[in-house]
């Protein structure tokens, strides 16, 4: 029986079942808790021995629970919650932020724009702790333990807190050596023309939308254009690169190119253009909805906000012919 004095210890098996089944995997599971692969296979084993059942359904490429295994994470899932709200509120009323922050954002943002700032964070608040996990793809926090989602994206779901922290636009930019050897376009026809790097996008032709700045004229029509060139890359850092290295001209976020542009390595290609659709406008900072909100994420929160508050606009300034 569970209620025995000698099955007390089992309660970290349940808990260690409980966050089997939101990770999906041990491996997953395992780097959650702060355990080996082995020991959370074997806290798992020992549930299922001491229950007299099997909880967990194990295969070479999947874990699956039994019947009985969801039944005790469904029936124990709040519970454990509930204990780590609890346990957050309590040091929280130190009155000092302090503990681990698990942050996931996306790969060129947070090197670029977001691990550059952490030092001066820390200053602030030396007793944080923070776990970055640097990803494009988009997360399911609560299941996966993440305090918190910094978001590129156009929106985000009703089903969590969010706080728009600034807006982000789409630059084109080339090498110097690029742009004397093969020239500056002076309109968008003229990338039809140009080693053009882009993002790809599933499904969907390598066009650039092209709209004039409001300073331009309103009256001045969209232009469409089919690009081409040596290299597509999702990952706005590598475009990034291949645009340093002479390669052609790179379509990507202010945060990507913002450092380059201001040190001159790269150049404002068509600045009086903007264009649309190949990335999204606005950075999110995202979390659950909770009841509680540790000390930790508001003041990380607050933080951040403040920090990305005046955007990534590197000055850009037309080429030269």
């Amino acid at each position: 029986m569970l209620t025995s004095p000698h099955a007390f210890p089992l309660w970290a098996h349940v808990h260690a079942l409980v966050v089997l089944a939101e990770q999906g995997s041990f491996t997953a599971a395992a780097d959650r808790l702060g355990l080996s692969k082995a020991a959370v296979s074997e806290r798992v084993r020992e549930l299922e021995r001491q229950l007299g059942l099997p909880l967990v359904t194990r295969t070479t490429r999947s874990v699956r629970l039994t019947p009985a295994g969801q039944q005790l994470v469904a029936d124990t899932q709040p519970a454990f919650a509930h204990i780590a709200s609890r346990v957050a509120l309590v040091q929280d009323s130190a009155g000092e932020a302090r503990g681990l922050l698990r942050i996931t954002a996306p790969v060129a943002l947070a090197r670029q724009q977001l691990v550059p700032r952490l030092a001066a964070f820390q200053a602030d608040w030396p007793q944080v702790q923070i776990e970055l996990d640097l990803s494009d793809r988009l997360r399911t926090l609560a299941m996966e333990g993440l305090d918190l989602a910094i978001r590129h994206s156009p929106s985000v779901p009703d089903s969590h807190v969010a706080h728009r922290l600034c807006g982000t636009r789409s630059v084109l930019v080339a090498s110097g050596a690029y742009l004397q050897r093969r020239g500056v376009p002076q309109q968008p026809q003229d990338l039809a023309e140009h080693a053009c790097l882009h993002y790809p996008r599933p499904g969907r032709q390598a066009v650039w939308h092209c709209v004039a700045d409001k300073a331009r004229g309103r009256r001045t029509p969209p232009v469409t254009v089919a690009v081409r060139g040596p290299l597509s890359a999702n990952n706005s850092e590598a475009l990034r690169d291949a645009a340093l290295a002479g390669l052609g001209i790179a379509l990507v976020p202010d945060f990507s190119a913002q450092a380059a542009l201001q040190q001159g390595a790269l150049l404002a290609v068509l600045p009086q253009w903007q264009v649309q659709g190949a990335f999204a406008q606005d950075i999110w900072l995202v979390r659950p909805h909770a009841a509680q909100v540790p000390r930790t994420v508001q003041v990380f929160t607050q933080w951040l906000r403040k920090a990305f508050a005046p955007g990534f606009a590197p000055g850009l300034a037309p080429t030269s012919g």
